[in-house]
């Protein structure tokens, strides 16, 4: 019998555990990882001999210790303006309190030397509000891929001989017993008098099912969904050099939605990233000035929320990145040139263009993947960002689809992350809630800290 259990050991998951270990070393905690731990985590995609996923059992970059975190660009953005409805549930103050404390351990734990960008007093904003764009507000702190990997490696050293860490080991089912819960796994069942669900996006599913089971109530999320910008580093160094990434949000004309700039990364890499065994793009830095490439990346995402009676978002979000798999085998890149031109790239005229791609895909015509409506909105979001940073709308810029981010479906909770079953809580992306590596990491820590006052009374 444990005192708790976490299912998952993203950044939801980490935090907990750390939390606990730190504050309450006498509890028993386990945690149940689908993947691999930290230095077992290597995805075969070497793009020399093997260029596209080839569908491992359990994804390394999705899945294992660090969660969908452990490889991303380490970016954490300490703000309420983004990220999540932490804020909502229990208050913006004490979200920011904890998003601080969260950034306290990445610096205790490695990231001491990295730096924090902010966007206050910054002059970008009134020239966002000039060009009908909007700049949200938030610091940022960057560990970068290389560093971010060095923090979560410092953290598991401190946490595996204070945890029991159980890895390959999916959690097939979820019950409710007299003294708690009981989780099945391939190893046998294991009860825990509380239980924490820390899944992250790649256990949407296994969510869905885990809700309908113990008949917890949800109501349907949205899916972002878009494209990967890739362009020479200098166009947008005046910004990057000052913010590091800048969150830019712009009305489009034709449909009045919004379209937002995501995840930033100057100097960086595009990669393909597996969700449920779909492929789309993602991108990376670092730190390492040796890993720094001349260009820098970002995504342009159209957020679509569906009224009834529909209510599969990701369903929505996954048929059009499985369009673009059916199409390019994977990952689709086009000049936009060529987009605008209405003809799809080839080969030769990516090779012929300025900017040198990052990543292996197929060049192809995006627009016979994306809605109308969808294609509409990215391509005047670059005209916009042009007028800020001349050159993003360029023949030669590279567009890189599709870009997916699925949410989970909301599950209903206290103002304490508990499910209407007491002991049970959902934190993290898992829980439709949080977004970010930033408020996923509070929400594990809000929820132990919650957990060690109901033992500290018992």
């Amino acid at each position: 019998m444990y005192d708790v259990l976490i299912i998952g050991a993203g950044p939801g998951g980490v935090f907990s555990a750390y939390e606990f270990a730190e504050k309450m070393p006498e509890l028993k905690i386990a945690v149940f990882e689908s993947g691999n731990e930290l230095k077992k985590r290597h995805c075969p995609i070497d793009g020399e001999k093997i260029k596209s996923c080839v569908h491992c059992k359990s994804c390394a970059i999705m899945n294992g210790f660090g969660g969908a975190g452990a490889f991303s660009d380490g970016k954490y953005n300490i703000t309420n303006d983004f990220g999540g409805t932490l804020h909502t549930y229990i208050s913006k103050k004490k979200a920011t309190e904890l998003m601080e404390y969260v950034d306290q351990i990445n610096v205790k734990y490695g990231g001491a030397d990295t730096k924090m960008y902010s966007t206050a007093g910054t002059k970008f904003k009134k020239t966002c509000m000039q060009n009908k764009l909007t700049l949200l507000e938030a610091s940022v702190r960057h560990l970068g891929t290389d560093i971010n990997y060095v923090v979560l490696d410092h953290l598991y050293e401190e946490l595996k001989e204070k945890v029991d860490f159980f890895f390959n080991t999916p959690v097939h089912k979820v019950e409710m017993i007299e003294s708690g819960y009981r989780v099945i796994t391939d190893r046998g069942e294991t009860d825990g008098k509380q239980c924490i669900i820390s899944v992250g996006r790649s256990g949407s599913k296994w969510m869905e099912k885990v809700c309908r089971d113990l008949e917890i109530p949800t109501k349907s999320n949205r899916v972002d969904i878009g494209v990967r910008v890739e362009i020479p580093a200098v166009i947008f160094e005046d910004i990057t050099d000052e913010l590091y990434e800048s969150k830019i949000v712009y009305r489009t004309e034709k449909f009045e939605d919004d379209v937002r700039t995501f995840c930033m990364n100057p100097n960086g890499i595009v990669v393909n990233e597996n969700t449920n065994g779909i492929i789309t793009v993602n991108g990376h830095s670092f730190e390492d000035a040796s890993k720094k490439t001349e260009n820098t990346n970002f995504a342009l995402l159209v957020a679509k929320h569906f009224s009834e009676p529909f209510k599969d978002s990701n369903g929505y979000g996954e048929s059009i990145a499985r369009l673009s798999n059916m199409l390019g085998g994977g990952v689709i890149v086009q000049r936009f040139g060529d987009l605008e031109r209405g003809r799809r790239s080839t080969q030769k005229r990516i090779e012929e263009g300025t900017v040198r791609p990052t990543l292996a895909a197929t060049p192809g015509d995006l627009s016979l993947v994306l809605p109308k409506r969808i294609m509409d909105g990215i391509i005047e979001m670059i005209y916009a960002l042009d007028k800020i940073a001349p050159g993003v709308a360029n023949d030669d810029t590279l567009i890189y689809g599709v870009e997916v981010k699925f949410y989970n479906m909301e599950v209903e909770l206290s103002k304490n992350l508990e499910t209407r079953h007491k002991g049970l809580y959902v934190i993290g992306d898992g829980s439709g809630v949080t977004h970010s590596l930033s408020h996923a990491s509070a929400s594990g820590v809000y929820v132990a800290d919650y957990i060690m006052e109901t033992f500290g009374n018992e």
